[in-house]
């Protein structure tokens, strides 16, 4: 398949007061066009580092990106941003959110009538349009994340770049919440490049999920091709001899000290927001 996206020998370079913060070292990937890669490491490894410099909101200290065989260093609406929190403008409704993106990006191309429609369009992807009136504090965590999909896919993005989208969320909405990713990403065939921490939302969701080492100077540890038809059910996954194969081969590289040095073994994440989750496939619904 045509690569879409490249990280070409990227490392990243952080000062501090004791000096110089070696956050990657040499990142070599390439992504197909309408592939979903997730990155998965723990907390600390440079993962969010990755997906910033793609988004072109840092720059590399050496190597880049290229998109279409074009090099990139700033934002563009061809990369669109999902962040862990939604981000949404709360004295704005749920429409005029979205309208936000759509008029910086359509603003000289598209009538108001096209773009409302275009606005709508992306509302009802993913299950908002009953909602499009209501302001931020009018609807729940998972509404919000919901509104800040519509708002990235409403750019029309080549890419689209998720960092920990629902990790915030409870194991029920963030259940319904991938489903619906998989459903939109099926029908649009975007590019996604999705960061997490959860094993099981990886596995599910992904075409391959790459694996970063234990930093400073984190580099890719291992990559994992998810073999697994599509569409994918999660129940029937829960029964599934392969998906456990990949989740083992996943939990095993955390937890088995991969590092950069590789000197002593990887702790264990503590417990609290930034750890590993193991457990987005509930019991027979979701496991655990």
């Amino acid at each position: 398949m045509k690569t879409h996206l490249e990280l070409s020998d990227v490392c990243m370079d952080f000062p501090t007061p004791k000096g110089t913060f070696n956050a990657l070292h040499h990142i070599n990937l390439k992504v197909a066009q309408g592939e979903f890669l997730s990155l998965i490491g723990h907390s600390g490894c440079g993962k969010s580092t990755v997906l910033n410099i793609v988004a072109g909101l840092l720059k590399a200290t050496q190597g880049g990106i290229i998109v279409n065989g074009h090099e990139v260093n700033s934002p563009g609406p061809d990369r669109g941003m999902v962040f862990q929190n939604h981000s949404l403008l709360p004295w704005l409704t749920v429409y005029g959110n979205v309208a936000l993106a759509v008029r910086q990006v359509f603003g000289g191309k598209k009538t108001r009538a096209e773009q409302r429609e275009w606005i709508e369009h992306n509302l009802e992807l993913v299950n908002m349009a009953h909602a499009m009136d209501k302001r931020p504090h009018e609807i729940s965590g998972g509404m919000k994340q919901r509104v800040g999909i519509a708002r990235a896919l409403s750019m029309q993005p080549q890419i689209l770049l998720m960092d920990e989208p629902f990790g915030a969320l409870d194991a029920l909405t963030r259940a319904q919440l991938q489903d619906s990713l998989m459903e939109i990403q099926a029908r649009l065939g975007t590019t996604v490049l999705m960061v997490t921490h959860d094993v099981d939302e990886a596995v599910l969701l992904s075409d391959r999920v790459v694996m970063l080492n234990v930093g400073p100077g984190a580099t890719i540890g291992k990559v994992l091709d998810v073999d697994l038809p599509r569409p994918r059910e999660r129940l029937a996954l829960a029964e599934s001899a392969d998906y456990h194969h990949c989740r083992a081969e996943i939990l095993h590289f955390l937890y088995a000290g991969h590092s950069a040095s590789a000197a002593e073994p990887a702790p264990a994440p503590a417990a609290g927001a930034g750890e590993t989750r193991l457990h987005l496939l509930p019991k027979k619904v979701a496991n655990g």
